[in-house]
């Protein structure tokens, strides 16, 4: 899939670094803006038993 991907970018060896860094910082801006704040409230991780003793 890496493979794919690198041939299919445009550019020299520098140009497609630069784009795939790029292409990175997207994926993790849009990861911490819509999908993680958007799965939060449907996973378990608030549902904390904790018993008095």
């Amino acid at each position: 899939m890496y493979g794919w991907i690198w041939r299919h970018l445009p550019g020299n060896a520098w140009v497609r670094a630069l784009v795939s860094v790029v292409l990175i910082l997207v994926v993790v801006y849009v990861l911490f803006q819509y999908v993680f704040p958007w799965a939060e409230p449907l996973l378990p991780f608030n549902d904390v038993t904790v018993n008095d003793q």
